[in-house]
This record gives C-alpha cells, structure tokens and sequence, in this order.
C-alpha cells in the first residue's frame, strides 16, 4: 500500500525490499544474442560491467501467432543500445527497461529468462493500473509537458495536473526498476547509467541501499526554467534525488543552468566551476554535471546507405520528384514538434514568392506519437487539415506542395528521403536534442552504392542545408545551420527561400562543418566521455565513510572524509579536563548565531555559556569575526573576560576592559575611495544587496539578491575590483554571499598564530586548542592549525580541535551539523568548569571520600545520582574508585542516572518523580536508633 504522505512517498521503500533478490553470479557466460543458440562461449570473469537503465529495452518483440511463442531481437536504433560502442572493449553491458510489448502474466518469467541469458536484459513488468499511472500518467501527460514549457493552466490545457496517485504510481514503478537493478548489481564493481525523466527517483532508491555505487543520470529532455519547474509539488524530492548520483548529464549548458539554477533557489546549493568542470557541494560530495549532446551511430547509418535497397528507394524518389527541390521534415506526430507551424511557413513562402509554386515540396514524415490522448489526436487533425488547405490552395495536378506521410517508415526509407533532399527543416517548438538534422546530414554525405544510383561521382562536392529552430538541443551544436524562431512563420518562410537560392558552394561549406562535428561526436564518443568522467566523479568513494541523512524522497548519503567526524561533547569534554593551559576560538555568524537571523544579538544562553568558559582560569576564549568591533563590543559587553579578534584579526583585544590593538600591517585606507563607488553601482543595480562599511575594509552583501543574478553580479564585482586595485596592497575576496576588500596579511589565520605566540611568550603554551567556524574565511584558521600541529608552536601533548559548521569540503578535521549542535558541545564545556577553580564533581567525590577516611569514616556505601553531562566526572570516578584502597572492599556503590541514555553509570531511574521516591525510600529506612551503623556517602545532582 501507498503511504498517505507525497513528502514520505518513498518510506515504503525499505532496504529489506532489496534482500532475497537474485543475483547474478559473478563469473558468466559469454552468451550471443541469437534467440535460438542455446550455447555460450564458455565461462569468462566479467571485467567491467555497466547497467544501463531506462524506460524501455533495446528490444523488439512480437508473437508468432502461428506457434503462439513470441520472438525477440536487439533494436538497433535504440540508443542505449548503441551507446555500449563507447565502452571499453572488454567491457559487460546489461540492460534494464521495460519491454516495447505487453507480455502475458503467464509468459513473464519464459520471457525474462529468455532476456536474462540470450540478451543481457531484465525486464520490468508493470500491471496495465502501474503503467497507466506512471507512464501515460505522470510521465507523458504531467511531467513531459511541462518539461517542456507547458504548464497545466487548466484541466484542458497543458497536459494534466498533479495528482498524488500518479505521483504514487510513478514512485512504485521506479522501485520496481531498483528491484530488478538489485538482481544484477555487484555495487563495488558495476556503474549504473539511468535515463531520462521517467526514473528521476531512482538514485534514491539504489543511493539507499548501496552507498558507494557509481551512479550516473542523464537527462534527454528539456530541463525547464525556475519559474516553470518550482510549480511542481513534488519539486525538492525530484531535485534531492537526482542529487544522489555521482555525475548528472545534460545535452546543453541551458539545460543545465536551468537545473543549476533550481538548486540554487530550492535548495541553497552554489556550483563551482573548476578545471573545466562544474560540480556540485553536496553533503560532502561533489555532484559532477557533464554537458554533452548526444550523438548518432555512423556506423550503422552508414550501413543502412550502402545498401542496395536504400539505393533503388532514393533513385525512386529521386524520379518521383525530379525538376523539384525537396525540402523534408522527419518529425513525432506530438504537441511539442511545430509540425502545423512548418506547414504555415510553407504556405507563406508560397504566397510571397508564387513563382516557387509547382517547383518546391516539403515532404513531412511524421513518427507515431510515443504517447496517447486528445492532445494527440488534436494535432494529427489540425495538421492534416492544414497540409489539406495548403495543397488545395497551391497544388495542381501532379504537385502537391506539402507531402504528408502519416504512416511509419523504415530507417531505410527515412534515409532514402534525407539523401535526395535539398533542406531539412527541424521546427521543433521545444525538444530535449533532436537527431533528425544529424541523420539528413549524414545522409547527404552518401555512400558507394547510393552515389552510383543518384549519380553522382566520389569527387562530387556533397551539399546540405540545415534550417533549425532555436529551442532544441541540437541547435547550439549546428554553427552552419539557419536558426529560426519557429513561432515566427515569416521567418520561417524566409529561410527556406534563402535554402532554395543559396549558392551550392556555400551549401557545401555548411555541409563540411557539420560533418566533421557529427562524425567526430558520434553516440560512442558521447558514451565514452560520461563513462570517463563518471569514473573521475566516484574515484574517491573508497577515501570516505557515508552516513544516511533524512528520510523518504529526502534522503541523502552524506560523505565525510575518513579522518573527518563529527565532534562528540564526550571527545572533547574528555581531552578538556585534562589539560591546563586551553585558547578557544569562536566564529560568531553561521557558527552561534545562524546566519538567516534578523537579530543578530546573541542568546542569553549564548551569554551564560562564554562566562562560564571565560571563568575558568585555565581558558583563554576568542569570538573571531569579520564584523566589526563596535556591533561585537556591544553585543558581548555582558562578557568581562571574552576576547575578541574584529574584522578578522585587524582589530585585537583581550578583554573587555582592555585596549583594542590593530594588527601589524596597519594602513592607510585610501584604497576605500576608490572601491566605494564600484560598489555602490553594483548595489544600485542588484535589488537586495547592500555595503557593510567596516574599519578596515568594506563588505558588498547579496544575500537578499536573487541568487542566480546576485551570483553573476558577485564574480563580475569581484573581476572589477581586482583590475582596479592591482597595484594597492589590499585582497579582494568572494566567501559566502559577499564580496570583501580588506588589507593584505589580515585573516583568522595570522589571528591564530598570534594568539599561540602571545600565550607562549607568557609561559602558557596552549596544551588545548579548539578552533570553530563556518565559512570560508575559517579555512584559513583550519590550515593554520593544521600546520602547527607538530610544530614547536605547540606542545606535543597538545589536545586540537578544528571543527566546521555543516557538511562540506573542509581542512578542519571535525565537523558539527548545525548551529544547535554548537551551542550544545559549548554547554558540554562550560558544564565541565565548574566554579572559579574548574574543579569538576569528579574531583569533588574524591574529595568527600579523602575526608571521610581522614576522619576514620571510610564510606562503605556510596549512592550517587544524576542526569547531566557533568554528573559523567563522578560516575566515572565512582567506577574507578571500585576495588581501590580509597573504599572498603566491602562497600557497596550505586551510580545512577536520570533517564534511558548511554551513561558511565550502572543504574539508571526514569524520572524525577523516580529519583524522590528512592530518597523517601531510603529516608524510611533511617529509623532513628535502629539505624545499623555504618558511614553512608550520598551525592547527588541539584538541577533536576
């Protein structure tokens, strides 16, 4: 059953969905693919394998009806089919999709075998209710349209509204995938390529269960602006989970913009651009995006050109049409490919240039429509009758302006079609890539056999011309071709004219750009690079140790480095009582304070927590901040004894009461005149940033800004500023949501390695360092540190903790997820400097025990109870006291806590209300003189 929640769709997706499957061996056959050979060429180990999945099989299949058995074979112009050319040679491809056929319950498991050992596929049988919900449902008539620009404005218009059974049903067929990639998944070994739309939740699902999987996803659709994709409900899962693969691919950089974009304003996530490559900061990883258009097979297009049939086919047409220039569109009979439009730019061309009548036809094959309803059948109408005007108005007898072809060709008669016409015009309104301009091109190249039949000699010059529209992904692709705005029909109309005239040896240049490009950028090429980069993307997933984060659709695998970990209170608390000379350095904004606080003030709780760390005489505490001294000074006024480091070290002082002392580099601040109206143009023009005017430098802020915009402004600010002040001794910076100009030698690592010196100068060389920060100018305090450690800078013996605040990429060895967390291990801190002296209740039990026995009362019961951190000092003193000198060796010991948590302590009570009734309990054993004698020893916390 459906859980009843969209968000916590996938919690009926548990890891034991995946136990009990089949798995194939690792060590198989090298089987054929010929159905009837029943024999392998003998066991080999498989080297390398891929699993492809998609939404359907490279395989055709019908039934005999005459034997009532069925027959399969390969679908040679599947592309997931042809992609296996780029793969290594030795490499194993096995293929997981539904079956293009609807096969009999009774047949499925004749079926599958057959496919498991005759073909490398396992297929995916959905009931005709799981097929109609996620396919014809959610995937053709909500998702397909609007990733496409087409949003449901009403039930009538733009495909379907959301509706959670579809949304339901679409889930429960993408489980249905991951089960049947179980079966056949060896996760250390194997790469799962998934594709398209359809399974856009599938990375989750296997990103649950196996960890370290390479998994890749490329999407050959359209991804949609940020305004049209954040209509969807569902919107964060579908992002999240795509989010779970290692390398996401994209025919276009628009495409992948918009998909860039969306996580940005969805989800918080900023793209870094490095060494030609764009990835992702994700929960420790990086999500690796790869832009690559997709190619056609040559080879096999190539073959179909050579043949004797494809030969006579376009002598045929050639004679059919002779004296006529033939433009043709090759085209799926859907909303989305302009079919209608081309044929209106038809009739236009017609109209403004009469004298073209009788001597150009556009022939427009149309593709059956791979999806079903009254969108469909409203195109096909609408296209017919306007094909049928056209012709009426134009035509005569014997011509025909516009050929219609409403019936399905075979790649061989597409072929014969491409090689004898003059143009191809791609009209498509929206489409994800979008092939056909490919093939024509290809075609008009030739081949033996077809030359000889259309005569035409090998040193003939080959000519094509292409006319495509602007909003497919094959356009950017195409420099030679003539790009039009399909909604524009004069347009349209004009550049088939300017097709029509265009000098042959022009034709010919075009023809030769194009060529070159697709007969280097093959579908093996394409293949190749995602499988390379998808090997770079996962070549550390053995450096890292993941953990899962969230539940249902939000779920995530978070990596940390195996030397990165969170920080417990119980590390640090531990290392804590143990030294004597301890620097403590806090970062304020991210780190205590979250950074979407309007109030900036901090808590009273914050307030306590620093008193108490500041009281103790063995600590040395530091906010270290980039804000300036006046807002910290009132701020933190409440902290006598709080240091504080301003606008990242330019500004030092050691307590309240002291003086403030600026760094060594100290400048003149002249360089503000000139960075001032740089900035304030580029406030001006960018709504919702703003300038921090700081002591020593100046601060541009983009925070409010719109994050795609306020992003491009930030790194064309940045580019500014570093021509305008190359020769000024001042840095430009660009952290987190800002761009910062302040004085050259000031950052929080000098701030650190200052500290250190002043306190070793002073004989208390810190034995215990713990250093906290969010952003990027933290890093500086991390690298710092981590150069010191070793060094003679530091004792040691030295305890050191350098702790980030979130999940991502850091020098920091430690990690805390959020400013909460912080808070709590702070706490954790202060609880354990207790008083003036920092004696913690540990020490106070050995005390209590150490005057007793100086008195002649040596305890020979000892109850002690609490609920604290703090309370863990005496609970594991009381255990290391036990069969010591310092306690009879008959005395009896309880240490007990308050509550079910892991503890040092033996018992444990549920409540306080527990903890009362145990004392009156004990209170009525104490009887006046019946008391049995003896030197009783109870201790126990106050606060609750």
């Amino acid at each position: 059953m459906i859980t009843q929640s969209c968000k916590d769709s996938l919690d009926m997706i548990s890891v034991n969905d995946f136990r009990g499957l089949e798995r194939i061996p690792a060590v198989m056959n090298e089987l054929g693919c010929e159905v009837g050979d029943e024999h392998g060429q003998g066991p080999v180990v498989s080297k390398q394998r891929r699993i492809v999945v998609a939404n359907q099989l490279p395989i055709r299949g019908y039934r005999n009806e005459g034997t009532k058995g069925w027959f399969f074979e390969f679908d040679k112009d599947s592309l997931v089919l042809q992609l296996k050319d780029g793969f290594p040679a030795n490499t194993e491809v096995w293929y997981v999709g539904m079956l293009k056929v609807d096969v009999e319950k009774e047949d499925q498991e004749e079926v599958a075998q057959l496919m498991f050992h005759k073909f490398r596929c396992v297929p995916v049988f959905l009931t005709v209710d799981q097929k109609n919900k996620y396919y014809h449902g959610f995937c053709k008539h909500y998702l397909w349209p609007l990733f496409h620009y087409m949003l449901p404005l009403s039930p009538s218009h733009g495909g379907v509204r959301f509706d959670k059974s579809l949304w339901e049903g679409y889930i429960v067929a993408n489980q249905l995938f991951a089960n049947k990639v179980a079966e056949i998944l060896w996760p250390d070994k194997d790469s799962v390529w998934v594709h398209d739309y359809h399974l856009m939740v599938l990375p989750s699902i296997l990103r649950n269960r196996y960890t370290r999987v390479k998994l890749g996803f490329f999407l050959h659709s359209p991804f949609p602006s940020s305004e049209i994709y954040r209509t969807i409900p569902v919107r964060e899962q579908i992002l999240r989970s795509l989010l779970n693969c290692d390398l996401i691919g994209f025919h276009t950089f628009d495409y992948a913009r918009h998909f860039l974009s969306c996580c940005s304003r969805l989800l918080g996530i900023d793209y870094q651009c490095k060494r030609g490559y764009i990835g992702l900061d994700y929960c420790g990883k990086t999500i690796n995006i790869k832009i690559l258009p997709v190619g056609i097979h040559m080879g096999q297009l190539e073959s179909d050109l050579n043949m004797e049939q494809t030969a006579t086919l376009a002598k045929q047409l050639k004679e059919k049409f002779e004296g006529k220039v033939v433009m043709v569109g090759v085209d799926d009979l859907d909303m989305f490919k302009g079919i209608s439009l081309k044929f209106s730019a038809m009739g236009r061309l017609l109209e403004m240039h009469p004298e073209l009548i009788g001597s150009v036809v556009l022939v427009q094959i149309a593709n059956p429509a791979r999806s079903r309803g009254k969108d469909v059948q409203e195109v096909r109408l609408e296209t017919s009758v306007i094909a049928q005007q056209i012709n009426n108005k134009y035509g005569k007898e014997g011509y025909e302006p516009i050929v219609f072809i409403n019936d399905p060709l075979s790649a061989l008669e597409k072929a014969a079609y491409y090689a004898i016409s003059e143009c191809c015009v791609v009209n498509a309104v929206r489409d994800g890539m979008n092939l056909v301009s490919y093939k024509y091109t290809v075609c008009r190249q030739g081949s033996p056999v077809l030359d000889k039949a259309l005569g035409l000699n090998e040193s003939d010059k080959r000519k094509s011309f292409l006319i495509v529209s602007e909003f497919i992904g094959c356009s950017p692709s195409l420099s030679g071709a003539y790009r039009v705005n399909p909604w524009d029909v004069n347009a349209v109309a004009d550049a088939m004219y300017v097709g029509i005239h265009m000098k042959d040896e022009e034709k010919h240049l075009r023809h030769e750009k194009h060529y070159n490009y697709i007969s280097s950028h093959d579908v093996a090429f394409w293949a190749r690079s995602f499988d390379q980069d998808l090997d770079r993307a996962c070549k550390e997933h053995h450096l890292k140790r993941y953990y899962n984060v969230g539940f249902g659709l939000n779920f995530r695998a978070a990596a940390v480095g195996k030397n990165f970990r969170m920080l417990t209170v119980e590390t640090i608390v531990a290392a804590y009582n143990n030294t004597n000379s301890r620097l403590i350095l806090l970062d304020y904004d991210g780190t205590m304070k979250p950074k979407s606080a309007v109030d900036k003030t901090p808590r009273n709780e914050v307030i306590s927590i620093l008193n108490c760390l500041c009281s103790d005489p063995k600590n040395i505490v530091f906010i270290v901040s980039g804000r300036g001294r006046d807002p910290l000074s009132k701020w933190f006024f409440p902290c006598e004894k709080l240091g504080i480091s301003a606008e990242h070290g330019y500004f030092t002082r050691w307590t309240r009461d002291s003086q403030w002392e600026t760094c060594s580099v100290a400048m003149d601040c002249d360089w503000k005149k000139t960075v001032e109206p740089v900035m304030e143009v580029y406030t001006a023009t960018t709504d919702g940033s703003f300038i921090e005017h700081k002591e020593s430098a100046l601060v541009w802020h983009y925070q409010d800004a719109d994050p795609d915009f306020g992003g491009c402004q930030a790194k064309e600010l940045l580019d500014h500023l570093e021509s305008v002040l190359a020769n000024e001794p001042v840095v430009v910076k660009r952290g987190r949501q800002i761009v910062e100009v302040k004085p050259q030698g000031v950052s929080k690592g000098v701030v650190v390695e200052d500290l250190i010196s002043s306190m070793r100068s002073k004989g208390k060389s810190p034995d215990f360092l713990f250093c906290i920060g969010d952003d990027r100018s933290d890093e500086d305090m991390f690298e710092t540190i981590a150069r010191l450690v070793g060094n003679p800078s530091l004792p040691p013996i030295a305890e050191v903790f350098a702790c980030t605040v979130g999940h991502k990429p850091s020098k920091a060895k430690y990690y805390l997820d959020d400013t909460p967390d912080v808070i709590e291990l702070l706490q954790g801190l202060a609880t354990a400097s207790v008083g003036p002296n920092g004696v913690s209740k540990g020490v106070v039990v050995e005390d209590l025990i150490s005057s007793m026995r100086s008195k002649g009362k040596s305890p020979d019961f000892l109850f002690c109870i609490g609920d604290d951190r703090s309370d863990e000092d005496m609970f594991e003193t009381i255990a290391r006291l036990v069969g010591n000198p310092s306690l009879p060796p008959i005395a009896e010991v309880f240490a007990c806590t308050v509550g079910h948590k892991p503890s040092k302590a033996k018992y444990y009570l549920d409540d306080t209300p527990d903890v009362i009734e145990l004392l009156q309990g004990l209170a009525t054993a104490s009887v006046g003189p019946n008391v049995p004698s003896g030197s009783p020893l109870l201790i126990g916390g106050v606060d609750n």
